[in-house]
């Protein structure tokens, strides 16, 4: 019987301003997990994605899903098979309608954190079609109301690492409920919701040491937001 792919659906590269993952470390990362594959999604950004693409798809069996984590008035919105990024800074019902008219995939990034999540009322209420049920920055709180949001709904939850640095690629991913060999088949199946969450939830010195990085990041960016 074929192993159900496994993949990290939210993974940020260089191309964010608060990463430091180049491409090489996300693939070397991603199989020592045991990975089938990853998505890349840099904030409000695919610079990424053309040179992923080029490495992850030399890389026999490794499937590659494009993404991008926008940013709306509400919080962050994960976007899934599209080769653009749409425009940042705008309220979440107009990003989801704009990424439904190019048939990508829009998911609910980490609905409950209290930075960037676009919170109960989104998660309750907005056109989406899957919540991020599992996020490896997230501790078990957040993921918890998550899943339980998801699950009253009847939506694809998915899971991801929301990586920014080395070691921490498939802390949590996406098991796809189905066989896919293709970017196509990974779409397909995410839009059937034919996928669920799986990983590990953040430790409280987990969260604190992210906390503490994020703030020096912020620092080094000039205080502004991503």
């Amino acid at each position: 019987m074929t192993q159900a792919p496994r993949l990290d659906l939210h993974i940020h590269t260089r191309a964010s301003p608060d990463s430091h993952l180049s491409l090489d470390m996300v693939l070397r990362d991603a199989l020592v997990q045991g990975l089938q594959g990853v998505a890349v999604t840099d904030h409000n950004s695919v610079a990424a994605l053309p040179a992923a693409r080029r490495l992850f798809d030399s890389t026999k069996g490794f499937l590659f899903l494009p993404g991008v984590e926008v940013s709306t008035v509400e919080g962050h919105l994960l976007v899934y098979g599209v080769d653009r990024a749409p425009r940042p800074h705008r309220p979440l019902a107009e990003t989801i309608e704009e990424v439904r008219a190019m048939n990508g995939v829009p998911v609910l990034a980490h609905p409950f954190r209290w930075a960037h999540g676009a919170g109960r009322r989104a998660a309750e209420s907005a056109s989406v079609l899957g919540i991020e049920a599992m996020n490896g920055r997230n501790s078990e709180v957040p993921n918890a109301k998550a899943r339980l949001v998801a699950s009253k709904r009847q939506l694809a939850m998915t899971g991801g690492s929301d990586a920014h640095e080395p070691g921490s690629v498939g802390r949590c991913f996406t098991v796809f409920d189905g066989e896919a060999t293709t970017t196509e088949d990974l779409l397909e199946l995410l839009r059937a919701g034919k996928v669920s969450a799986d990983g590990k939830d953040q430790t409280l010195g987990g969260r604190v040491r992210i906390s503490l990085t994020n703030a020096g990041k912020r620092i080094l960016r000039g205080f502004s937001g991503v």
